[in-house]
């Protein structure tokens, strides 16, 4: 018989003979050190007997271990259970999700918000539920974002990376070709993440709310690298007052916010559609009640702590530093990606980042296009003076022993 199934073992060589192969790598703990195993597959990791600072983690406030966050996830469970047992629509919605979602609309500056089990599911969920006919779509987006628009249906049009003008003219040639003709009516949703996780850049919010009032399309934002960061525990929505002008604001919980799920907050119209439409939502067991409280009260503690200001002093010691040393930092959030740009050379260099103490992973292709590898930064507001004059130590030696410095 003919065998029509897929050939797996020649697509991994073909991965490990192009230096693209990735491997698991577990650790003990989520925060800004932790103790490492070396690639695993079906065994059980043996730690290494040495502890690393963590440079790499989206666990910007460092709140994943912060013993009130831990606390307020205990009380769930132990008041409301583990886990919803059910779609939100059915018996999964409980008080826990209720407080979530009343504090972040209150943060987002929205009538409501509507928490999704991951925010890839939030993003696929949204697009896919508002059916555009037209997406105006960052080049830089997330795969969520992507793949919402490929389960949509909907004709996307992409732009340059945080471009207005390149968004500008794709929004003046749609308007031009759809003029007199059936599709002069139809729906356009420009969407763009706010803060990119790989590049460290921000998206010109206010240049692009001013190009969709100006062509009639709804603004959609992804605040996933944001979210908690920016002012009163807001993000970049937040941080240049234009909550009246964007229609669509999601994010995650999975990053500052220290927990698992996504949320989107918007009119009380929007929930309603996305409560309905949106099949993420409706066909997924609810956010676990452990997960709401616990990014709950790290929304209240961005909100209500020095725990941002924090964050951003490293973030200004350790870009100062590395630009010092003569690397080049690209972006201007928290997010320091130092641009190496050999794919090979990023390797070495976070080995030898690694062998000092620091883990930052190299990043190359597929996840940024080839000849521009970087090592992704970012540090956490729990990292004291030491630990941020360790990674600049490592960075300083491993970048001489590489020959980038």
């Amino acid at each position: 018989m003919e065998d029509r199934g897929f050939d797996l073992e020649d697509r991994l060589e073909a991965l490990e003979s192009a230096e693209l192969k990735r491997r698991l790598s577990p650790v003990d703990r989520v925060a800004e050190r932790g103790y490492f195993a070396p690639p695993s597959g079906s065994e059980l990791p043996v730690l290494d007997g040495e502890e690393a600072l963590v440079f790499a983690s989206n666990n910007y406030l460092g709140l994943t271990d912060d013993e009130r966050v831990e606390n307020a996830a205990r009380q769930a469970a132990s008041t409301v259970g583990t886990g919803a047992g059910a779609s939100r629509l059915v018996t999964g919605d409980t008080m826990v999700h209720r407080d979530l979602e009343r504090q972040l609309a209150e943060t987002k500056g929205c009538d409501r918000a509507l928490a999704f089990s991951s925010g890839y599911a939030a993003n696929v969920g949204t697009i896919t539920a508002l059916e555009p006919d037209v997406v105006f779509s960052d080049e830089y987006n997330h795969a969520s974002i992507v793949d919402g628009c490929r389960l949509a249906g909907c004709e996307t049009v992409v732009y340059g990376h945080c471009d207005a003008a390149s968004l500008g003219a794709a929004l003046a040639e749609r308007a031009e070709r759809a003029s007199g003709t059936d599709n002069e009516n139809e729906s356009w949703l420009i969407v763009t993440d706010t803060v990119f996780s790989m590049d460290g850049t921000v998206a010109p919010l206010e240049a692009i709310c001013d190009l969709a009032e100006e062509y009639g399309a709804w603004v959609m934002v992804d605040e996933a690298h944001a979210t908690g960061l920016y002012v009163r525990g807001g993000g970049i929505v937040q941080a240049e007052g234009l909550e009246d002008r964007v229609q669509v604001q999601l994010g995650t919980l999975s990053k500052a916010l220290a927990s698992q799920g996504g949320y989107v907050a918007g009119s009380d119209a929007l929930i309603e559609c996305l409560v309905n439409d949106a099949r993420s939502f409706v066909f997924s067991t609810g956010l676990a009640p452990t997960a709401a409280a616990a990014a709950s009260e790290a929304l209240h503690l961005s909100r209500h702590t020095d725990v941002r200001d924090r964050l951003w002093e490293n973030v200004a010691h350790l870009r100062d530093g590395l630009e010092t040393m003569g690397f080049e930092v690209l972006g201007d959030s928290q997010i320091l990606p130092v641009f190496v740009g050999d794919r090979r050379d990023a390797l070495a260099l976070a080995d030898g980042l690694r062998e000092r103490g620091v883990v930052a992973p190299a990043i190359r292709t597929p996840t940024v296009p080839e000849g521009t590898s970087r090592i992704r930064v970012t540090p956490m507001a729990t990292h004291d003076q030491s630990d941020v004059v360790a990674c600049l130590e490592a960075f300083q030696a491993a970048g001489q022993e590489v020959g980038l410095l």
